[in-house]
């Protein structure tokens, strides 16, 4: 649910006559006083207390004063003594007394709020940058637990036994997820990053977690919490550059803490449906860095996934000059399909360094690391390392939960608990083989492998060629090689009823990923594929075969245009760390024509819109039967790339940069009766950019065309994806309103680009009662140019996030001495897929 972090805590350090410190926060009114922070004076080690209040440290003997903070309250020290016995030491803190007579008012009738603000934005970037390297120690603690759940989630009853799988109990409450984590992190700015987790600790799992707590930092103009998927656009804070146009400041008063004054200032947003914060921030006088704050999320915050999130940091003096934040809490709370949870992310940052050494190669394109004995730490290192002590539930929880564990663990291998997962796994119910298909599983100890048939109901298809046709497609795949190594085997079944042509082809892939002699990760895929098949002209398009039925039965439409062929194909494919993919292929067709052989259509008077099976916008006739052999090329970089590298394996977390493509394909001829002669090339660049608050732009710009056209048939043919239906095809790879075969060409040269802006409730969150929506606009354009008589853009402009799953935009096309306008409806928002699309990214604001 996080996002993870660092820290080998003081293991070393810790020895066995270690003593520990432990007591309770409370209030003057006897209350309990939750996240406390406890912090031993002249360091910045320390602990927190706990959802309960308790905190406990663990320290050498000596003489120490342990210093009591929370944010609101009074900060308190105690000098303690420490020899060979556990010491219980517990705080009273009273309330902040806020004084409002300690400061100057400058500006008559304005709230001196306001120049305390002004103050603190101009050493905003002073602050930011303030710390050029560092590192410290992190310990993070994740807690999420279920407040209700419904019967049924998707129309899935939710049973008895998946509750207790979860943790909860009958009625849906309980602690559905808990993680601790121990971690490192080490920074050299401005580019260079690494988070090192060394310990982590997953409540009933083996599981490595991923629960490494973000930087979050108010110096920076735009804020971002864990992920882009709470809001694409980020959330502007209260110092931020322009922060006094966005933001309302009253003050509260002043407060005396360790001879300085620190004044505490009431934040609130200027308007509702804006990315802003509310709550309270405390800024230091005269120095104007800040000293603690609690802010507040909700739905009128632009918030998504979360109802509320509530974000609380206290910073603590470093030295003389450097502050840094020591507790960070956030707490959420969330409904989502009727599951109600709550949770908190609380982060004990310890041990800065401010001035490290880093080895000369340290900073690579790792940026996480996970120590290869992460998950393997003892109850006893645990019980010596944490700074936050468990709260009885989570005692109770890990007990629970890493006792069925172990208990299963030897039996989930044993060969009779394998062979009963296989055989409950393998259930064949007869409707499934229409809907679902049939699947059958072997788990194995140290192989698995899996077969089925796609779905009766999906390999079914109507076409003007065929008729009726059925396109049986099974599969077959192992994995093996510690789950390294994958086979796959594809069989494809095609049959027309109508023309009675039976189609068989196979596919063969192999795909393995290592580790180099320089530890670097590279994968390789190897593809063997023959037989016979019916093909697109447009092997790169975006229709499917069920529009095309529907399409041609209710309206007579026949998008679809499809040939024979007898084929080979083989290909190989390889990837490296540094962003580098490439392909190499040769491809041998011999390809025949399909005429139409049937009418056919709901309605009669449909039938005179049947349009011949080729593409008949270039072709005045049938093509005529040939043989063709192709080479081919692709190379892809995306530069930058960064990962994150777990025990045996690296994953991508992508790059700033975007990614370049470079594709050529030869017609050779005269090999095996080929009679193609052509050189064709296309070069792209691609990415998504995040502009924060004016928004998201996915873009897909190219340029190609043919070095040689001596002999090119359409299926070679350059074809720009056209869509005729009403669902949207891809926004950044098609054309919504174009023809699919009018424009198709051979010319030496031709330009495209895909552009696709997505608002993310810019202008929209200022319109009244529409902006409770949280619906977004979008625009765009695609367009390309061959010449002055070749050429085609088309503009659009809609609404996504309908829903959290819809996009309709509304299109408008324009060539040479033609307009043409309509509409598409497709997938976009929060849950249909194109808002945020870099919403994984780690969060790391320095």
């Amino acid at each position: 649910m996080r996002i993870f972090l660092f820290l080998a805590f003081f293991i070393f350090s810790f020895s066995t006559s270690a003593q520990k410190i432990y007591g309770t926060v409370f209030t003057s009114q006897g209350d309990l006083l939750p996240y406390a922070s406890i912090t031993i004076k002249g360091t910045t080690k320390g602990a927190s207390a706990n959802e309960k209040a308790h905190y406990a440290i663990n320290l050498v003997a000596g003489t120490y004063t342990i210093i009591c903070q929370h944010l609101g309250y009074t900060t308190s020290e105690k000098t303690i003594k420490i020899n060979e016995e556990d010491i219980e030491l517990s705080f009273v803190l009273t309330n902040q007394k806020l004084n409002l007579e300690t400061v100057v008012i400058k500006n008559k009738g304005e709230d001196p709020a306001y120049e305390i603000i002004r103050n603190a934005i101009k050493k905003r970037t002073y602050y930011l940058n303030q710390v050029e390297k560092f590192t410290c120690n992190i310990y993070g603690k994740d807690v999420i637990k279920l407040r209700s759940l419904p019967k049924k989630v998707f129309g899935q009853k939710i049973k008895d036994e998946d509750k207790k799988e979860m943790g909860v109990d009958s009625t849906g409450k309980g602690i559905m997820y808990l993680s601790e984590s121990m971690s490192k992190a080490s920074a050299s700015l401005p580019n260079n990053f690494k988070m090192e987790v060394l310990s982590s600790r997953i409540s009933g799992s083996s599981g490595f977690g991923f629960n490494f707590p973000p930087f979050i930092s108010l110096y920076n103009n735009n804020v971002k919490i864990f992920t882009e998927k709470f809001n694409p656009r980020g959330f502007i804070s209260p110092i931020a550059e322009a922060a006094l146009n966005f933001y309302k400041y009253k003050f509260l008063g002043t407060i005396i803490e360790n001879g300085l004054s620190i004044s505490s200032i009431q934040v609130i947003p200027k308007r509702k449906y804006e990315p802003l914060f509310t709550g309270i921030i405390n800024i230091v006088d005269e120095e104007w860095s800040i000293h603690s704050f609690n802010l507040m999320l909700t739905k009128t915050s632009q918030l998504e996934l979360a109802d509320t999130l509530q974000l609380t940091q206290l910073h603590v003096p470093v030295n003389n000059e450097i502050r840094r934040v020591k507790n960070q809490l956030i707490h959420f709370s969330f409904n989502l399909f009727g599951v109600k949870a709550a949770g908190n992310f609380l982060t004990v940052y310890s041990d800065y360094n401010v001035n490290p050494t880093f080895a000369k190669k340290y900073f690579d394109n790792v940026i996480i690391k996970y120590d290869t004995a992460v998950n393997k730490k003892t109850i006893a290192y645990w019980d010596s390392a944490r700074v936050v002590p468990l709260e009885p539930e989570e005692e109770i929880d890990y007990k629970k939960k890493d006792s069925a564990f172990n208990a299963n663990k030897d039996s989930l291998l044993s060969t009779h608990y394998l062979d009963s997962l296989n055989k409950k796994n393998n259930k064949i119910k007869p409707f499934n083989i229409f809907t679902s298909g049939i699947r059958q599983s072997h788990i194995g100890k140290t192989t698995n492998y899996y077969w089925g048939i796609d779905p009766l109901l999906y390999s079914i298809e109507y076409n003007t060629a065929e008729g009726i046709a059925l396109n049986l497609t099974g599969y077959y795949s192992k994995t093996f090689g510690n789950n390294k190594k994958n086979i796959t085997i594809l069989p494809v079944l095609r049959y027309g009823f109508q023309n009675t042509h039976f189609n068989p082809s196979i596919s063969l892939n192999y795909s393995t990923t290592y580790q180099n002699k320089n530890n670097k990760f590279q994968r390789y895929a190897l593809s063997l594929s023959a037989g016979k098949r019916v093909s697109v002209f447009n092997k790169t398009g975006t229709y499917t075969a069920l529009a095309n039925s529907v399409s041609l039965l209710l309206s007579g439409t026949n998008y679809l245009k499809t040939y024979e062929n007898y084929f080979t194909e083989i290909a190989y494919y390889k990837s490296f760390e540094s962003g580098v993919r490439m392909a190499f292929g040769a491809i041998y067709e011999d390809r025949i024509p399909l005429n139409n052989t049937t009418n056919y259509t709901f309605k009669n008077a449909n039938k005179s819109k049947i349009t011949p099976n080729y593409p008949y916008e270039k072709l005045t006739t049938q093509f005529n039967a040939h043989k063709a052999f192709l080479l081919n090329f692709t190379i892809s970089f995306k530069p930058g790339q960064k990962y994150m590298q777990l025990p045996e394996s690296k994953i991508s977390l992508g790059s700033k940069y975007p990614t370049l493509t470079f594709s050529y394909t030869k017609g050779v001829n005269n090999i095996l009766g080929s009679s193609v002669n052509f050189d064709k090339w296309k070069f792209i660049i691609n990415d998504t950019k995040n502009f924060k608050l004016a928004g998201s732009l996915q873009y897909k710009i190219g340029v190609g065309g043919f070095l040689n056209s001596t002999q090119v048939f359409i299926q070679d043919y350059q074809h720009f994806n056209g869509n005729q239906f009403l669902s949207a095809s891809n926004y950044v790879n098609s054309f919504q309103l174009a023809p699919y075969y009018a424009y198709s060409t051979t010319a030496p040269l031709y330009t495209f680009a895909h552009i696709d802006h997505h608002l993310n409730g810019l202008l929209t969150n200022k319109i009244p009662l529409f902006k409770k929506l949280n619906w977004n606009i979008v625009a765009g354009t695609n367009a390309f140019y061959i010449n002055k008589n070749n050429n085609y853009i088309e503009i659009f402009g809609g609404l996504e996030n309908i829903f959290k799953l819809f996009r309709i935009d509304f299109v408008a096309g324009y060539e040479k001495n033609k307009i043409s306008k309509g509409i598409r409806i497709g997938a976009g928002g929060l849950l249909g897929g194109s808002i945020g699309k870099k919403g994984g990214s780690i969060n790391i604001d320095l």
